[in-house]
Order: structure tokens, then sequence, then C-alpha cells
């Protein structure tokens, strides 16, 4: 029980995956908001792409 109250092993196992964690949300955050943009953006030069109707 006392070599378990002294481990740190788990403690920086988990640090280190709430890192982790936290790195995909803001990577994931960030592709949403980006992807939306860019969207956006193709939606805008469609019509030029599109060419004359006849």
């Amino acid at each position: 029980m006392r070599r378990f109250i002294h481990a740190e092993d788990a403690a920086t196992a988990i640090e280190y995956s709430m890192i982790a964690a936290l790195i995909a949300i803001l990577i994931i955050s960030s592709l949403f908001t980006m992807g939306t943009t860019v969207e956006d953006m193709f939606e805008a030069l469609m019509p030029a792409f599109a060419g004359p109707t006849p």
C-alpha cells in the first residue's frame, strides 16, 4: 500500500492522457470551425466555375 501511494507513474499517465484529450478537443473544434469557413468559400466560388447559363 505504501508503494502505491508513492508511485507517480499512474499520475503521470493520467496527466499525459488529459493533455492528449485537451489537444484532441482543440484540434477537432478548430477543424469544425475551419471546415465551415472553407465550405462557405467554395460555395461563394462555385458560380464562377459553373460558367454562363444558356
